[in-house]
């Protein structure tokens, strides 16, 4: 036998107030209990009616959840009434796809006709959400056919929430919940219900699953999940402008009642926006904002559930609506006047001063332009506007002047750039003032009058002549004294000087035009008593021309003449040079000196255009006779005065090719002979290689020779000639010298003598021999040493060099006897020095500074050795 689920039929009864609410003016509960039969039409029996009072002071929630199980039981039982009037096979449909408790197909249970042995099979509960009672809340109850009462079945529940959150009597199959249960967090919980066999534990009934929904109930308040809300309004908005929207959530069922049936109102600012109650748009509710008077509004909205009926949930937000900025606004100075003082020597871009139109808006609609109104502040001043700040800058355009004028007074408008149309009617959006600039009056440097920057003087003026004269006067009204004076450094050769009180400029120098013909100097004037007012004056002055410069031919001509020159045959054209520039031009004219008037040889012919030419005047030249013929020519300027000079015209007779070409000329070859092959150009260069190789050969023998000339047994020397003009490099300097080049003179053959013996001298030159080599001593001339030695070799070498004519004369020689005297450091040379080292005393060597101490210690450990032998 299938399993029944049972449920409890539940209702408002509105016809009459239930049993014991009477008293409390009440809407009843009733409550019918019954089952519903499974055969044929039989409707269920007379329900009971249980009277639930519900008064005022409990709470409506448990009321409204029977309400609702009521409701919903009685649309299952209109669904079980449809289901009976349906044809058998209609009715086998509906049972198979009923979910699980129908059973399946095949069932014994179904008959052949199709028709269920037994009726409905309850399938699903509900359970109100939130419950508050102490005891555990009914849900419903799981029956099976085959239990007679006598609790042989047993009966069991799993899936979610069994046996935590819903437990089951195993006798009767009553199913409560035992903890509170939140909708907005589970709606429905699917569990699986069985009958078993109490002794056995055998499964009677196939597991039916079936589901427990929570039922909702109003307990969840309206949310506005996006805040805060910002929104903006252009200012002077029409009425019902749309600011925003907000939107509030409620996590109640949308599906069941008006739990999450949410409105919106107004608390706060309902005096300035409204809001649509169904989709919480905010709209402007007057025509008249302005942002000047108030930029913000703070706006709080409600959301109501239950479509704003008694007994609804809420919940509010804040909502900051900007009012944005509209050009309403012209600009306004906030004075009508402004007062300004400038000195009359600012120069023009001087800022006067800056005046400002105030705006109540913001942003771009504070942008504006100032312009000048009236023509006479155009000319002296300029406005320009400030893009950063606003400002209109008034600078000077014109120089001022205080004695012209004191007082300037000039309009200054302001307008806005940018002008919304739509409240043009508000007025001109535009102001003016009026600006009063007060010039100054200050000490000035004088000033030229007339401006004129060009003088001439001819080139020829004697020193001292007037060149022109420059005024300048005090621009003050006091009019000082004005002085002059030349800017030495534009006049360093001081060709110029002026009057310091009249202003007369003079020429201080003789002039040339042809050496500088343009003077640029600069004048100064000065006030008298104030020569800080200095003003600046450039000054040109052109020198002009006189005829002082003769003409000269362009070059010193050399022409040339074939021997079989034919009479009338051009052989040159001259032209000349003028260092004058007369203004008409230059005109020369030509003709042959008078010294060459006899000539018959050429002649000369003025070409009109400065030039002439010369031709000749014979049949043939012989160059023989004469090869060279001068020819003065003179020539004379247009003046005034004419001047004139002499150039002379060397003409060379050459021989001639017959085609005219110039082969050769006794004194100078003009032109190079053009026929020469390459094959003999090569050769040429050929013979000259051969004659430089030669020479250099010659060269190498005699300088071999000479080599062997000078090899003879005696040292020549001449090549071994050593200067010694340098102090050296100190101890360490050993490669500087060969000392043994100078030793190598000295002939010891009387120092040692025939027999190896001799006298003290001898000894003692042979014994202080080796220490020689390794003491310097100082320098001390005595009278009694002998230079017959040195004499005589160098008379020998002397005779044998003059006797020699194969090698050039030597013209220098040295002297190494001396080196001179007064020197603060005494000398260190050893040449004929015969002392030994123990007669000196070289402790001196140590204050010369750290690079002689290595050689004052090697003097004084060979100092000590000596001693140490001869006291051995």
């Amino acid at each position: 036998m299938p399993l029944v689920m049972d449920a409890t039929l539940a209702f408002w009864d509105r016809s009459a107030p239930a049993a014991g609410c009477e008293e409390q003016q009440e809407w009843g509960c009733s409550v019918w209990s019954g089952e519903p039969h499974a055969a044929g039409m039989d409707f269920p029996t007379p329900p009971q009616r249980m009277p639930v009072v519900c008064p005022k002071t409990t709470a409506h929630a448990a009321c409204w959840s029977v309400m609702a199980k009521g409701l919903q039981s009685f649309l299952w039982t209109v669904l079980l009434l449809l289901c009976t009037m349906l044809p058998p096979g209609a009715q086998a449909m509906h049972m198979e796809v009923g979910g699980p408790g129908l059973g399946q197909p095949g069932d014994p249970m179904l008959l052949a006709s199709g028709r269920v042995k037994r009726g409905w099979v309850w399938n699903q509960f509900f359970v109100v959400e939130e419950y508050t009672g102490t005891e555990p809340l009914y849900v419903g109850k799981i029956h099976s056919d085959s239990d007679e009462g006598d609790g042989s079945i047993k009966y069991t529940i799993s899936g979610e929430g069994a046996g935590t959150i819903f437990l089951i009597d195993e006798i009767t199959g009553d199913i409560h919940a035992t903890e509170r249960l939140d909708r907005e967090q589970k709606t429905f919980y699917t569990l699986r219900a069985q009958a078993r066999d109490r002794q056995t534990d055998r499964l009677l009934e196939p597991e039916s699953e079936f589901i427990i929904k929570v039922q909702d109930i109003n307990d969840s308040e309206p949310r506005f999940l996006e805040g805060p809300y910002i929104g903006s309004v252009a200012e002077l908005s029409p009425i019902g402008t749309s600011v925003m929207q907000v939107m509030a959530s409620d996590a109640d069922d949308p599906t069941y009642g008006s739990s999450a049936r949410v409105v919106y109102s107004v608390l706060e600012g309902e005096q300035h926006f409204t809001v649509d109650s169904k989709t919480g748009v905010i709209r402007t509710a007057v025509a008249d904002l302005d942002r000047e008077t108030q930029d913000r509004y703070e706006v709080v909205i409600r959301a109501t559930d239950m479509a704003g009926q008694l007994g609804g949930l809420s919940g509010s937000t804040t909502v900051t609506i900007v009012v944005t900025d509209v050009n309403d606004n012209p600009p306004r100075f906030p004075q009508k006047m402004y007062q300004f003082s400038i000195v009359e020597t600012a120069p023009v871009g001087t800022a006067v001063g800056r005046v400002k139109a105030e705006d109540s808006d913001v942003g771009e609609n504070t942008d504006m332009t100032y312009q000048m109104k009236d023509e006479e502040g155009v000319d002296m001043f300029k406005v320009t506007t400030d893009s950063n700040t606003q400002e209109a800058v008034i600078t000077v355009q014109k120089p001022l002047d205080y004695e012209s004028k004191k007082v300037h007074t000039i309009i200054v408008e302001a307008l806005n750039k940018f002008v919304d149309p739509r409240f043009v009617d508000l007025g001109t959006f535009r102001d003016q003032t009026i600006v009063r600039v007060s010039v100054l009056d200050v000490d000035e440097p004088p000033e030229f009058q007339p401006p004129s920057d060009l003088m001439e003087v001819q080139e020829d003026a004697h020193v001292g002549s007037v060149v022109g004269v420059v005024t300048a006067l005090d621009p003050d009204t006091v009019n000082h004294p004005v002085r002059y004076a030349i800017d030495r450094s534009t006049d360093v050769e001081r060709i110029f000087d002026i009057d310091a009180n009249t202003g007369a400029i003079v020429t201080g120098k003789v002039l040339d035009r042809e050496t500088a013909g343009w003077h640029n100097i600069t004048v100064l004037a000065m006030e008298a008593d104030n020569h800080s007012q200095v003003s600046r004056a450039s000054l040109r002055i052109r020198i002009l021309d006189v005829n002082d410069n003769p003409p000269e031919l362009a070059t010193p001509y050399e022409a040339a003449v074939c021997e079989d020159a034919k009479p009338g045959q051009l052989i040159q054209t001259i032209s000349v040079v003028d260092r004058d520039e007369p203004q008409s031009g230059h005109h020369f004219y030509f003709t042959l000196a008078p010294e060459a008037t006899h000539n018959h040889h050429f002649s000369l012919l003025d070409i009109k255009d400065n030039m002439a030419a010369v031709h000749t005047q014979r049949v043939g030249f012989n160059r023989q006779e004469q090869d060279v013929y001068l020819l003065p020519i003179l020539v004379v300027d247009s003046g005034p005065p004419a001047l004139s000079s002499t150039g002379t015209l060397t003409i060379h007779v050459c021989g001639c090719d017959s085609s005219g070409a110039i082969q050769s000329c006794n004194s100078t070859a003009y032109v190079m002979s053009a026929t020469l092959s390459p094959g003999a150009l090569i050769a040429l260069l050929v013979c000259i290689l051969i004659l430089i190789v030669l020479v250099l050969l010659i060269l190498t023998l005699k300088r071999h020779h000479k080599s062997h000339l000078t090899s003879e047994d005696d040292e020549d020397m001449r090549d071994n000639v050593i200067k010694y003009n340098d102090e050296g490099g100190g101890e360490q300097d050993t490669e500087a010298y060969d000392m043994s080049a100078l030793r190598s003179l000295y002939d010891f053959s009387e120092i040692k003598g025939g027999d190896g013996g001799g006298g003290p001298r001898d000894g003692g030159l042979s014994g202080h021999l080796a220490s020689e080599l390794h003491v310097l001593p100082q320098w001390v001339q005595k009278p009694d040493l002998d230079f017959s030695l040195f004499r005589d070799y160098i008379c020998k070498k002397v005779e044998q060099a003059d006797e020699d004519i194969s090698v050039p004369p030597y013209d220098s020689f040295q002297t190494y006897a001396f080196e001179g005297s007064d020197s603060p450091v005494p000398s260190l040379s050893s040449i004929n020095t015969w002392s030994s080292g123990s007669e000196q005393d070289f402790s001196y060597l140590g204050g010369w500074g750290p690079r002689f101490r290595q050689l004052a210690t090697l003097y004084a450990q060979g100092r000590k050795g000596e001693e140490e032998g001869e006291e051995s």
